[in-house]
């Protein structure tokens, strides 16, 4: 058996929306360990849960686009504004300190949130190729909300989907769960309360276009 851990969550682009979040973790299956491909603000209206619920499982964090815009001030949209506003300095502080990119599990898997070699950008599934692979088995990525996988003879690259504002024009929650002894991926999709989500939306100064998309998966 292997020392390190084996079956790994993925999870990515949570946008403060803890109700999915809570749903994803009660939904997945025993894994050895979990990790957070980014975002975990933005858009919704609980980031300071969702960080809550990062830290109480210790779970490994890149920083997002919108983390680092939250932090430097300098929001592209409402939820990054009411984030900025609403969050401790504790928290800011932890966003503030996330890194690029992560390598974990003996190096096997890497987590970055956008490209591997560009800040930013977005590397949609069309594009998903082994060449983005280095040296690890598993590449995660974030930032497109579109759940998707690859398997190649070199390793995997995969992209567990949004937990909090998929954009795959299927509303349910999105995570996925690796296994690295059997190199396989499991793209999941959970339920959950989407109209609590609106509703705490409509208590904050947040757009209500972030309320609507939810009902639509985009």
């Amino acid at each position: 058996m292997s020392e390190q851990p084996a079956r790994i969550g993925l999870v990515s682009d949570i946008h403060g929306n803890a109700v999915a979040f809570e749903a994803v973790l009660e939904d997945m299956p025993a894994v050895d360990a979990v990790v957070c491909a980014g975002d975990v603000v933005g858009y919704g209206p609980s980031p300071g849960r969702c960080i809550d619920l990062i830290r109480e499982r210790s779970i490994p964090t890149v920083e997002g686009n919108h983390d680092r815009a939250v932090v430097q001030d300098q929001p592209y949209e409402s939820g990054d504004q009411y984030a900025s506003l609403t969050l401790s300095e504790d928290k800011l502080s932890w966003l503030a300190g996330l890194p690029r990119e992560r390598l974990l599990f003996d190096d096997r898997l890497k987590v970055v949130h956008d490209h591997p070699e560009e800040k930013n950008r977005y590397t949609i599934p069309a594009v998903f190729d082994p060449v983005l692979l280095d040296d690890e088995a598993v590449l995660v990525l974030g930032h497109t909300h579109v759940q998707h996988a690859e398997e190649f003879g070199d390793g995997i690259v995969v992209n567990p989907g949004s937990v909090g504002q998929p954009r795959d024009k299927d509303p349910d929650a999105a995570y996925a769960v690796v296994d690295l002894d059997e190199m396989t991926v499991d793209l999941r999709r959970v339920p959950y309360d989407i109209d609590e989500v609106q509703r705490r939306i409509g208590d904050t100064s947040i757009d209500t276009y972030n309320a609507k998309r939810l009902t639509d998966g985009r």
